[in-house]
């Protein structure tokens, strides 16, 4: 096999690997914020006026 054909082929595979690794990094920010969604829906289920009112007295 020709050096540089393995060199070219080694470069695209580092490429391909890096991009699979950002790929996923991204999916992991969108999929952490999508939790804090869910949890802020299911607190506010649980107690839905919660912080609706406040009760002022002088």
């Amino acid at each position: 096999m020709d050096i540089t054909a393995l060199s070219s082929s080694m470069s695209l595979a580092d490429v391909n690997s890096q991009v699979g690794v950002a790929v996923l990094a991204k999916n992991l920010d969108t999929i952490e914020t999508l939790g804090d969604g869910m949890k802020k829906m299911m607190e506010m289920s649980v107690n839905p006026n919660l912080g609706a009112n406040i009760d002022v007295q002088v």
